[in-house]
């Protein structure tokens, strides 16, 4: 199963990412995590089927609406199976 681990940099703080990303990933039978980083940026380790981890890839381009992202870094990575997807 896909997994990816993302860092999303701009205005993603303080505009809802993380619980809008939440309903998201469980929109898209996504399993993972969510928090925010020291740095301002928001941090997602998710897996799921290829097409639905795509999907989210492109809702975290832009996010929720009062965000501003800035960019968007991918890594693929190897995870443990997440049994749900939560906010840390």
């Amino acid at each position: 199963m896909p997994c990816v681990h993302l860092i999303i940099k701009g205005k993603v703080q303080g505009v809802f990412f993380r619980v809008t990303a939440r309903k998201v990933a469980l929109e898209n039978n996504l399993t993972g995590w969510v928090k925010n980083t020291l740095d301002g940026d928001v941090e997602i380790e998710t897996c799921g089927e290829q097409f639905d981890v795509d999907t989210f890839i492109n809702w975290c381009k832009k996010g929720p609406e009062s965000a501003t992202v800035t960019s968007l870094m991918i890594t693929k990575c190897y995870s443990p199976s997440f049994e749900r997807f939560e906010i840390r």
